[in-house]
Parts: structure tokens; C-alpha cells; sequence
């Protein structure tokens, strides 16, 4: 006689349901009112982002029934759906990507300690893989009731985003309020996409301003797109609604590499296209020294299909940086812009730049420069704003950074300038020049009134004299080949040659090695 057949156990299907029962209110966030409320202010909920932002069916969230422990101050048995913060992974463009999206919906995003815990453990995660960090901001700050637990779970989110520096790269999206000691979160990540009327940053809300300083503006006035992409320089990019915003935060990650040890992305279809003269760039650069020109030309004629993603377009202009690809391989770009103050480097620009560059650095993005510069930007304010200190941000950062450095020079390269924007001494792996580069101490004007000044004014004829000059120290400067001859300028070569010959060194120099003497880390000059 046989065994008695075994009764398969099976699970009660009521606790599967209660799950989905709890699931799917925790979805809900603040309830629909609330929602409906977020809607008419023009903004998306926490997951209706994330549904923009991954690819479809590819967010697994994390910590979806964590629930506050607070007692006091009215939150006693007070519900806050997933704590106000929406967290998880998922692909974008098939590669993992974590983010923390904040739900204004529920109790208007504040952090509590529950809050942080959620979004610190994420930002350990990110690290232990290896892969970026998605910041999506709409929150009214600290969680009041919480008091300082609000704030120490406010400080474990900082130290995280500390030690994730050169790491990962981390993103912020300021897509709503982002007040008091939630802006520092996003001002410790590599760029800020902030949301124009929909996102507003700052220390200090105009209530506060008003009843300390008795000045009165407005939330946007003072912590707008305006204050922060022209004026702080604090905001990388500016997007014009959340869908946008989206937008750009996927494709700034298409640039960068999911960490400190991978190299950026590579698109093969790129590198297959063919490298060939552009002879549109021979006719950019003026005749006249002093006539500008828009130095963007230059980038999007050498780059793969004109495609630039420029950060910081509207604050100091005079400099251009941003990421673009050459044969199919990420390179960030650092160009002087003759149209917008003749391309000189003053506090602004300086800052700019050097935070650029040391992010290239420490996520293997090879440099290009191309240089039109005529000097540091003069003046009683630059000097009392501490442009020397500022100016060598630049000098540190370039000669810290170990991969590829290409440099071209398209016109001007004057004085400590000259080497700021990467000269060979600097460390530049590869320079070359255009026939219309003038690399010198000064121009030849203001080089005529500091030699010949007395004998000028001596002369029968000073002007005639001055004319003489100037025509000969141009002769002897306002070209490539002098230093040229001195080893300082690899080549001089053809504008319609750049792209090529950009393309062939960071080919070569892709296997740079570069070893420093050990050390914690530099002492930039802040």
C-alpha cells in the first residue's frame, strides 16, 4: 500500500491581496486630492518622473513601507505614505541608475529621519554597484515635528553625497521648493537641472529676508532660474517644464560613465563615421584681431554631428564648457568665446572652468581646449573679488588632471591666460595652433606702450613710431611660429584639419598613463 498523497501547501491568497490593498495605497501618495493639486500647479507626482525618467517596466523600488517613528507634535499615528521620498533602481538606456524622488504629495516632501534613512541607504547602494544617483527635488525642507533627528538625517544624506564625490556621478533635479538645508544636497552633486517657475533653491525664504534684511522679493525672484543660471552660477542647465528636465538628465548621463573606474560610453556607429576636412573652419576666425566671433562654430564643426550639450550657458558666457563626442567617444570641452567679452577669464569663468574640469578628470573624460583668450579681465573689482585666487582654480585644475589634455590654439593666447587654458607647460598631451594664433606675453599694442614707451614719446613722429612698432612685434608674435620653434606647439596646422587631428591624438592617447606623487589630495585654492 502506497503513501498517502501529500496536500500541496498553498498560500492564502488574502494576504497577497492585503498586499496589493497596501501597495497600491502607498502609490497613491498624499490621496488624490493632493495629487490633483500637483497637477494644477503644472508639476508631475514623484512617480509619475520616475515613469519618464526609465526605461519602460525597469524600476524596482526600495523601501516602500518604511514608516516615521515620531510621536510628538501631532504625527502620533500619522500616516505618511512611503515617507514622502519614492526610491529605487532602474535602467536608463539600459544602464542601472538609482534615484530618490521626493513626493510633495505627502506632507510637502519634508524630510524626516525615516525620509533620510531611505535616501541615505540608496546613495550606499549606489556606491557598493558602482552607478549614478538621480536627485529629484520637491520638498519644503526639514520635517518641523521631527526636529533634530529631521536634521541629522539631513547630515547622513550630506556625508553620503561627500563621499559618492568622484565616485558616481550624482545629478540633482530642483523640480519644485528646495529651502534651507535641502539645498545643500543638491549643491553637493555634479549638476543641477533646475525647473524654470516650478523649482526654486535658497538658504532663507523671502518671509525670513523680509522680517531680518526688510527687503521684499519674491520665491522666484530670489531663487528662480534667473538668480541661479545667471547670476550664481549654482544651476548647470535650465529646463523649460519637468518633461524637459527629464530629457536632460538622460542625456547628460549618455556622457558619463556609471563610475570613477569605467570609461565614458562609446557609441560605435559614430566611430565608424568617416573624419574628414571641414573647410567651413578656414573662414571663421576674422582678419581683424579684434573682431569676434562665436566660438560654438568652431566646437560644433569639430564634434561628432554638431551635437554639443552645453552646462552653464547662461553664466559666464566668455567661457564654454560642456560634453560632445569624437568618434564616437565622450570628451568635455573648455573654449574661450571671443563673442562674449572677448573670451577673457575673469572670476566667474575661472570657477566655472576649473570645477568642469576637475569633474572630467575624475570620471576619465579626456579635455579639449580651444583657446582665443587675451588675457585675465582687468579691473578694481576683479582684483578686490580675488581674481588671482580664482585664476589659478584654473592653473590647479588643469595641471592636477592626468587624462588626455588636447589644446588648440585658434587666435589669442596672452600672458598667465595663455597658460591657464592648458598650455604645454601646463600638461597639455598635445598642442596644436592655427596660422591665425598670436601666442605672446601681451598684444602688441599694450606691448609697444610697456617697451618703447619713452622712446615714443621722444620720437618727431610718435605716432608713425608707435605704427612701427606694433607692426613688428606682430610680425614676430602674432603667429604660431615662434613658439612653435620653442617645442611649446606640437604642430601648426590647418582649421579644416582640426577635427582630425583632435580625433587621431585622443586616439593615441587613450592609453595614457600619468603617475602622481601620493597624496591625499591637492589644496586647491578655493
Amino acid at each position: 500500500m502506497g503513501d498517502p498523497p501529500v496536500r500541496k501547501a498553498t498560500m492564502d491568497k488574502s494576504k497577497i491581496e492585503d498586499l496589493h490593498k497596501r501597495r497600491s495605497h502607498l502609490y497613491q501618495g498624499g490621496g488624490p486630492e493632493r495629487i490633483e493639486k500637483q497637477h494644477a500647479g503644472g508639476k508631475r507626482t514623484a512617480r509619475e518622473r520616475l515613469a519618464q525618467f526609465f526605461d519602460p517596466d525597469t524600476f524596482q523600488e526600495t523601501h516602500l513601507f518604511m514608516q516615521h517613528r515620531c510621536v510628538d507634535f501631532g504625527m502620533q499615528g500619522k500616516e505618511l505614505p512611503g515617507e514622502g521620498v519614492v526610491t529605487g533602481v532602474g535602467l536608463v538606456d539600459g544602464r542601472p541608475v538609482y534615484t530618490a524622488s521626493q513626493d510633495f504629495t505627502v506632507a510637502g516632501g519634508a524630510v524626516g529621519e525615516a525620509t533620510a534613512r531611505k535616501i541615505s541607504r540608496l546613495q550606499d547602494d549606489a556606491m557598493k554597484t558602482g552607478d549614478p544617483i538621480v536627485f529629484i527635488n520637491d520638498s519644503g525642507g526639514a520635517r518641523i515635528q521631527e526636529g533634530v533627528d529631521s536634521l541629522d538625517g539631513y547630515g547622513d544624506i550630506f556625508y553620503r553625497n561627500i563621499r559618492a564625490s568622484g565616485v558616481v556621478p550624482q545629478i540633482s533635479i530642483i523640480s519644485g521648493p528646495c529651502a534651507g538645508g535641502a539645498a545643500y544636497s543638491p549643491a553637493l552633486t555634479d549638476f543641477i537641472i533646475q525647473v524654470r517657475r516650478e523649482g526654486q533653491m535658497y538658504i532663507t525664504g523671502p518671509s525670513v529676508i523680509k522680517q531680518v534684511t526688510g527687503e521684499d522679493v519674491t520665491a522666484e525672484q530670489l531663487g528662480g532660474v534667473e538668480s541661479h543660471s545667471q547670476y550664481s552660477g549654482v544651476v548647470h542647465f535650465v529646463a523649460e517644464n519637468g518633461t524637459e528636465s527629464i530629457a536632460l538628465a538622460r542625456r547628460l548621463l549618455s556622457f558619463l560613465p556609471s563610475n570613477n573606474t569605467d570609461d565614458p560610453p562609446f557609441v560605435e556607429t559614430l566611430h565608424e563615421d568617416e573624419v574628414g576636412a571641414d573647410e567651413t573652419l578656414d573662414d571663421i576666425v576674422p582678419d581683424n584681431s579684434r573682431a569676434a566671433y562665436d566660438m560654438h562654430e568652431v566646437i560644433t564643426r569639430v564634434v561628432d554631428g554638431g551635437d554639443f550639450l552645453e552646462v552653464q550657458d547662461h553664466f559666464a558666457p566668455n567661457l564654454v564648457i560642456g560634453f560632445s563626442r569624437i568618434e564616437g567617444s565622450t570628451v568635455g570641452i573648455v573654449a574661450n568665446n571671443p563673442a562674449c567679452k572677448a573670451g577673457v577669464l575673469d572670476i566667474d569663468s575661472s570657477c566655472k572652468g576649473a570645477r568642469f574640469i576637475r569633474f572630467c578628470n575624475a570620471f576619465n573624460i579626456p579635455l579639449l581646449t580651444l583657446v582665443d583668450v587675451p588675457g585675465f579681465m582687468p579691473g578694481v573689482e576683479q582684483e578686490y573679488g580675488g581674481i588671482i585666487r580664482h585664476g589659478a582654480k584654473m592653473l590647479f585644475a588643469y595641471g592636477a588632471a592626468t587624462v588626455p589634455k588636447v589644446t588648440v590654439v585658434v587666435r589669442k593666447a596672452y600672458g598667465g591666460a595663455y597658460l591657464a587654458m592648458c598650455a604645454r607647460s601646463m600638461g597639455a598631451d598635445r598642442v596644436a595652433a592655427w596660422p591665425t594664433a598670436e601666442i605672446a606675453v601681451m598684444g602688441a599694442e599694450g606691448a609697444v606702450n610697456v617697451l618703447y614707451r619713452r622712446d615714443i614719446q621722444a620720437a618727431d613722429d610718435p605716432n608713425a613710431m608707435r605704427a612701427e612698432k606694433i607692426a613688428e612685434y606682430k610680425e614676430r608674435f602674432s603667429n604660431p611660429y615662434a613658439a612653435a620653434g620653442r617645442g611649446m606647439v606640437d604642430d601648426v596646422i590647418e582649421p579644416s584639419e582640426t577635427r582630425s587631428y583632435v580625433a587621431m591624438a585622443l586616439e593615441v592617447l587613450k592609453s595614457k598613463r600619468e603617475l602622481r606623487p601620493e597624496k591625499k589630495h591637492g589644496l586647491i585654492p578655493l
